[in-house]
């Protein structure tokens, strides 16, 4: 391992506003580098510091130590909120994604503006994945890589399932899950739903909106 190489891609990592992934630091450093023996090797060294360096959505980027969030932490309250009807739409995506309007739609049980799907865009946190291959070929909706950062998971996978979501409290048995859409498509996509609950999911959203850390 060229201690060269490994300063280049510590330089490159701190310096970086996004995360960075695998394939654009190779093109960074000398051919043949093992770049990701050098991430690891970084990442064990800087495990017991006050910064970690931490892979989400195959991406690498420093982070502020986990144990440390609470001491550093700078609430500033943000005037204008997420809409519920884009915290609701959010909610729906990350769960049922790939998913087009109508779907989105018929799972709120009403209609919403373009506006609220700009916003996400804005954020950065929804995009489009594709055509539906149906009559009209709507768009799909999907979540992406920011998504996760922000939310600070690795994959969708990772989302909380609805036992978890009643073990935390958020929802209850009297909750309808059917009313989030968990059931509405699976005839239509058996296998592809996950008996995944999101009530009140959108109150775990809407928190970190309240507050930037």
């Amino acid at each position: 391992m060229s201690k060269s190489d490994k300063k280049l891609i510590e330089a490159i990592l701190f310096a970086s506003k996004d995360p960075v992934d695998v394939k654009t630091l190779k093109t960074k450093v000398k051919r043949g580098t093992d770049v990701l023996k050098v991430l690891y090797n970084l990442q064990d060294e800087y495990k017991s510091r006050g910064i970690n360096l931490v892979c989400l959505a195959d991406k690498w980027s420093f982070r502020t130590s986990s144990d440390l969030s609470d001491k550093l932490r700078k609430e500033i309250y943000v005037e204008k909120k997420l809409s519920k009807a884009a915290i609701e739409t959010l909610a729906i995506i990350a769960y049922h994604q790939p998913v087009t309007r109508s779907e989105i739609e018929e799972i709120r049980g009403v209609s919403f503006s373009t506006g609220t799907l700009e916003v996400l865009f804005e954020l950065g946190w929804v995009k489009p994945q594709g055509r539906k291959n149906i009559p009209g070929k709507p768009l799909m909706y999907a979540t992406s890589d920011t998504f996760l950062s922000h939310f600070n998971i690795n994959s969708i996978d990772d989302l909380p399932n609805s036992e978890e979501l009643m073990a935390a409290g958020l929802i209850d048995n009297r909750v309808d899950s059917s009313i989030f859409g968990t059931a509405k498509f699976a005839e239509e996509d058996k296998g592809k739903v996950e008996k995944n609950s999101y009530s009140n999911i959108d109150d775990m959203i809407s928190d970190t909106l309240e507050k930037k850390e």
